[in-house]
């Protein structure tokens, strides 16, 4: 698989380059030996440099390179051995979204990563689950403390991410207990790489990322579940107690009024590096996945906040009300609470 700072050539074409980045998962953009940056398809282009097949998690145990052998006493090298952490036996595994580029997360390629954080070897397959199948990405082994790269995502991809999957077996060569395989979905929603305290600092990369933990705790999960088991088991009686012996209707949970605030300020950190489309998206898919939600509800009214501006994100809305929701009715809302910056949307039918 292919990332950034590969060395490459073409295969139908003559010469070369470097990968400085993504356009999509499809096309990469190589630096040729003259220094022009072009787009080129990711199949037309043949890896000429091997990296190295592991990368220590923690910084403290990285190494520089080891001066290359002579061919012919290659056969006669030891194998590596995996770097191994007094201590360290509890499987610890994660995933990790870095950003290449530091201050615009989203102006350049974010590498995918699976670390293992532990003493044990892996056995792991990543995929993709668009809602219908599972399209494998990557497969392979991991050594002890060590972290891999398994994908790429660029900016266009963001508008459009599947649910992630890893499916891992731990293993010791010697050990007292087995550990279970771990299986693990994780669904990120896109706005949060538009927010710089989604990265944050860690032990694994020079710079900040996005961390997700894939090893859940089964005493801590028990736990949670008798401690929530156990409040709504408290709640519950102490609302009998407190209700009134003659009113024993239901009382409906159905929200009368849904107000969202769309303005951008409110959605994300900081719009640094954004063009005015990029805000646009980022503000339309809060207004979809709203609308949904409120539907789904059945709510009875929702009030979308957009301001005045220059009209433009008021404008994409009723674009986007008439073409996909032109069952319910919208208009303006309540100029008293409002002024000119909000629409309401009727969630009645016509």
């Amino acid at each position: 698989m292919l990332k950034t700072g590969d060395k490459v050539k073409f295969l139908n074409d003559v010469g070369g380059g470097r990968i400085t980045g993504f356009q999509s998962k499809n096309i990469a953009v190589v630096e040729n030996e003259d220094g022009f940056e072009i787009p080129v398809m990711i199949s037309e282009l043949l890896k000429v440099e091997e990296e190295e097949q592991y990368s220590p998690v923690r910084r403290d145990f990285s190494k520089p390179a080891e001066p290359q052998k002579p061919q012919e006493t290659a056969a006669a090298e030891p194998e590596h051995e995996p770097e191994i952490i007094p201590g360290n036996d509890e499987p610890k595994f994660f995933m990790a979204f870095y950003p290449v580029d530091q201050k615009n997360p989203v102006g350049g390629e974010i590498e995918i990563y699976i670390i293992n954080d532990s003493n044990f070897s892996l056995l792991y397959h990543y995929a993709h689950f668009d809602g219908e199948k599972y399209e494998t990405i990557d497969a392979g082994a991991l050594e002890p403390n060590t972290k891999n790269y398994v994908e790429g995502l660029s900016q266009s991809d963001l508008s459009k991410l599947p649910k992630f999957y890893f499916s891992i077996i731990p293993y010791m060569k010697s050990a007292k207990k087995l550990v279970d395989p771990v299986v693990k979905e994780v669904s990120v929603n896109a706005v949060k790489f538009y927010k710089e305290k989604s990265f944050t600092a860690n032990d694994f990369f020079d710079g900040n990322a996005m961390i997700f933990d894939l090893v859940s705790n089964p005493l801590k999960e028990e736990i949670d579940k008798l401690t929530d088991r156990d409040f709504k088991k408290i709640v519950a009686e102490k609302d009998k107690e407190n209700r009134p012996a003659e009113t024993a209707k239901k009382v409906s949970t159905v929200p009368d009024l849904i107000e969202i605030d769309l303005h951008i300020d409110e959605l994300i950190d900081s719009t640094s590096g954004l063009s005015n489309r990029e805000i646009l998206d980022v503000q339309m898919d809060k207004f979809q996945r709203e609308m949904d939600d409120a539907i789904e509800k059945r709510a009875k009214r929702i009030v979308f906040i957009h301001g005045v501006g220059n009209g433009v994100l008021k404008q994409e809305i009723a674009r986007r009300l008439q073409s996909k929701y032109a069952r319910f009715h919208s208009q303006d809302a309540s100029f008293k609470e409002y002024g000119f910056g909000a629409t309401m949307v009727i969630l009645r039918r016509k």
